[in-house]
């Protein structure tokens, strides 16, 4: 007969621990953290290589923008597959956040 864990937390998958307070806001941060990530490396890139054409945008305008725009795609792929982290999701969030900074060139 199976006794169990000693600390009488399952390990099962099907019957995963309960998720606290604490656990929440690490799985909202580790969500987010690609999205804010990449978001402000593309502005930061984005300044640096188009110094002329976005001299007026400050770069926490495009790092904000970026970042809500790849939060929307990765929200968008967790509802799309059921998953978060799927490589096609990535490159999506890649894809998104360049075209923010781009779009604002052109708009000029």
């Amino acid at each position: 007969m199976h006794q169990g864990r000693r600390d009488g937390v399952s390990r099962n998958p099907a019957h995963p621990p309960p998720l606290d307070a604490l656990g929440l806001l690490w799985h909202l941060a580790n969500f987010l953290a690609p999205a804010i990530g990449v978001g402000a490396l593309t502005a930061a890139m984005c300044k640096l290589l188009w110094r002329r054409s976005l001299a007026a945008t400050p770069w926490f305008t495009l790092a904000w923008q970026s970042s809500l725009a790849g939060l929307a795609v990765l929200v968008i792929g967790l509802v799309a597959t059921g998953h978060d982290g799927r490589m096609g999701t990535y490159a999506a969030l890649v894809v998104v956040c360049a075209l923010v900074p781009w779009w604002r060139t052109i708009r000029r």
